[in-house]
């Protein structure tokens, strides 16, 4: 029998080599010793032992890492299908020895000149009595986040599946704040355009800030579903302890939910608030107009009737003719005006 080659221990601040054919990893054995990135063939011994705790994180887009799901890790074909799908929906599912999870982990694409463009990624994750699995398909913010996190505080990954689990779910989650954050200055922005100057170019952004806030609201609402039950549904999976701490993640959902409902009216108000002042703005100008179209009655009635080709037209051979008539024409269009000031129909 072959002697299991000898597993290299890193420090916390050791950051090893990238090899695209080895997922990341982390085993903690039962001496409390932590080791990172576990050759593959060393995994099937750490699952076997129920006194390790094991964290294997797989890139999807590497056909090597995929295969361990399936070779290794045995989990259910449906399963590992969905990891290759980015159109799997927000899910909990239990399966015999795990819980399967979706989540939907939400960013601002910095790529594109669109400041309201977002970008999506599904977050998978495998979650048994000692070891939790993530898949996703090439970079992702959360997990390199959390592993960031782990690295410096090795303790973390001592507290068992479950927390490691709610460090990874929290992180996504979280990541909504700050866009939250950048949408309320968009949101301030848009007030001060539509109030303060009046910017015709609002309208376009009022709707793709909006559509953005439904966005986000769709992306996030099937993860209420996820967390009320890794809150509240028993499980052998999950201590009672680990599920306070999704407790607390579940109302950081209802949080942002509440966010993004406030948001949602505001920009309701603003676009109205920006449609009312073009009503009002249109309403002005033909105010105008009108004032302008009394005042040109009586010139196109007295001038058209001392226009007509008759010989003897009163005031035609008067000398100061014209200007009676022009202060003649004047006076009627004042007066006109002012009787329809007074009457308030101007």
């Amino acid at each position: 029998m072959s002697t299991p080659a000898r597993v290299p221990s890193l420090t916390p601040n050791e950051v090893p080599a990238v090899d695209r054919h080895v997922p990341h990893s982390v085993l903690r054995n039962e001496s409390g010793r932590i080791t990172f990135d576990i050759p593959p063939r060393d995994i099937r011994d750490a699952l076997a032992d129920s006194s390790t705790k094991l964290w294997i994180d797989i890139d999807s887009t590497s056909r090597h890492q995929h295969a361990i799901l399936e070779k290794l890790l045995h989990f259910h074909p449906l399963t590992i299908e969905d990891t290759l799908n980015p159109n799997s929906r927000v899910k909990i599912e239990a399966y015999d020895g795990y819980l399967f999870i979706v989540l939907r982990a939400v960013r601002f694409c910095d790529t594109t000149t669109d400041p309201y463009d977002l970008e999506t990624e599904n977050l998978y994750i495998y979650l048994g009595a000692n070891y939790v699995v993530t898949v996703h398909a090439g970079f992702s913010q959360t997990i390199d986040t959390v592993w960031d996190l782990i690295r410096r505080s090795p303790d973390l990954f001592e507290r068992g599946p479950a927390r490691l689990a709610h460090t990874i779910c929290d992180t996504a989650i979280d990541a909504f704040f700050p866009i939250l954050d950048r949408v309320d200055e968009f949101v301030d922005g848009l007030e001060s355009r539509v109030f303060e100057r009046f910017d015709e170019s609002a309208l376009r952004d009022i709707f793709a800030l909006k559509r953005t806030v439904l966005s986000l609201r769709r992306y996030l609402a099937p993860q209420r579903e996820i967390f009320n039950v890794l809150t509240n549904r028993p499980s052998s999976l999950l201590p009672a302890e680990a599920q306070l701490y999704f407790r607390d993640v579940y109302d950081h959902v209802l949080r942002i939910n509440d966010s993004l409902d406030t948001f949602r009216e505001l920009l309701s108000s603003t676009l109205d608030s920006y449609l009312t002042q073009v009503s009002n703005r249109l309403g002005s100008i033909t105010k105008g107009l009108s004032v302008i179209a009394t005042l040109s009655v009586p010139f196109v009635v007295i001038s058209g009737m001392w226009g007509m080709n008759f010989v003897e037209i009163p005031l035609s051979h008067y000398a100061h003719g014209f200007w009676v008539m022009l202060v003649l024409q004047l006076v009627l269009g004042l007066a006109l005006v002012a009787v329809l000031r007074r009457k308030k129909l101007l």
